[in-house]
């Protein structure tokens, strides 16, 4: 379940209160009239199905509260009611299936916004990647995997394309290019003062890396992994499981890539450098390509339930 809580003009707050009542998932609707200074209006809270959010808050567009008002939802971790799990039977579908757009549009938006935290994670990440190069660890490569914070602004191009959005589609793959320049630049300039004070005792990256050489060395399985990570990491954003996420960062080499890179052209070695930038291109490219195609089929599969329901309802009422 989620919770809602509006802001609402006092001469809208009676329709507000129709348009729930006729939303299957809505329940739990509580009225504080005048309650609300700024802005000024009636605070009206409901607990809603996460499948029939897109509803409600389309019906409270319509109604201009977006506008006049303020709309706030949040996750509910626990609801003891028995209104509001027949509220949870009778809408649509099942809630892990239900992809609330706001939501997805919010935390896309945000992965492409290019602050400082953003570029300090990708640095901090691509390091950890050229230590492990240099000293053929997994460990390490997974470590900055988690640390890489990338896939939201992967997750904006992909709702870009979706939503035919060229200006959220260049602003996400602005923040990779500068996130991604900046982080190999800085890791490529730690590596050449390690280098010239003795803390790299090699000219070249160690020839033998059987533990690691899969970060520079992309192939079929290198695309079909991005692939994969992609369209599990839009179903994790989408879905709200963020644990699952995780495990998306882990399957996918594009930081570990970066990190290799660095240390490749400090210590130019061509061949790795050519690698790296190939695996970088297979994994965005895969991800992107599997990330919007999962958002496709996701709307297909809910206006499918979506119709579904509508003729339960039309047999219901013969």
């Amino acid at each position: 379940m989620l919770h809602l809580r509006a802001i609402v003009p006092p001469d809208r707050t009676e329709a507000v209160c129709a348009a729930m009542t006729e939303c299957a998932g809505a329940t739990n609707v509580v009225v504080l009239p005048g309650a609300a200074r700024s802005p000024r209006g009636d605070l009206v809270q409901i607990d809603v199905a996460r499948e029939s959010a897109n509803e409600v808050l389309a019906a409270l567009r319509r109604l201009g509260i977006d506008k006049d008002g303020s709309i706030a939802m949040e996750k509910i971790d626990l609801s003891v009611s028995e209104a509001a799990e027949r509220a949870e039977r009778r809408a649509p579908g099942h809630g892990d299936d239900a992809v609330v757009w706001d939501e997805f549009d919010r935390q896309v938006t945000e992965g492409t916004i290019l602050t400082w935290s953003f570029i300090a994670f990708l640095a901090l990440a691509t390091q950890l990647a050229g230590i492990a190069a240099l000293i053929d660890s997994p460990v390490l490569v997974v470590g900055a995997m988690v640390l890489g914070p990338e896939f939201a602004a992967v997750a904006a191009i992909c709702y870009g394309i979706f939503r035919r959005q060229p200006a959220r589609i260049w602003q996400a793959v602005r923040a990779l290019l500068i996130g991604f320049v900046s982080a190999i630049v800085i890791t490529y300039v730690c590596a050449l003062v390690s280098k010239w004070i003795g803390v790299i005792e090699t000219d070249r990256l160690p020839a033998n890396r059987p533990l690691t050489a899969f970060i520079y060395s992309p192939d079929r399985w290198s695309f079909i992994v991005a692939l994969l990570a992609g369209a599990a990491g839009v179903l994790s954003l989408t879905a709200g499981k963020s644990s699952a996420l995780v495990g998306v960062f882990i399957s996918v080499t594009t930081v570990p890539a970066a990190g290799n890179l660095a240390v490749a052209m400090a210590l130019r070695h061509g061949s790795e450098i050519t690698g790296s930038l190939e695996q970088l291109a297979v994994n965005f490219l895969g991800m992107i390509i599997s990330g919007t195609v999962t958002l496709f089929v996701q709307r297909a599969v809910w206006n499918a339930v979506l119709r579904q329901r509508g003729r339960s309802a039309a047999k219901r009422s013969t």
